[in-house]
């Protein structure tokens, strides 16, 4: 785009133009932060159900000769 002079940017504001271009930004800028919250709580759960999966891991008693012989059965 042209860049806007300081008379072009006056000219805009006072005929309402501007407000609609801020008004657009706003929007934009919202939109972006919520796809950046999403993401970033997605990423977060992640992690949590990652931690959550190893910590259910089989017991000791469960990797023992008799048990495999066991489930053999």
């Amino acid at each position: 785009m042209d860049e806007l002079t300081i008379q072009e940017l006056i000219r805009l504001r006072y005929s309402g133009a501007m407000s609609d271009v801020s008004t657009y930004v706003n929007l934009a800028i919202q939109a972006v932060a919520v796809l950046i919250g999403g993401i970033v709580l997605w990423r977060i759960s992640v992690v949590m159900h990652k931690r959550k999966v190893e910590s259910r891991s089989r017991k000791q008693f469960f990797e023992t000769k008799y048990s495999e012989g066991w489930k053999r059965k």
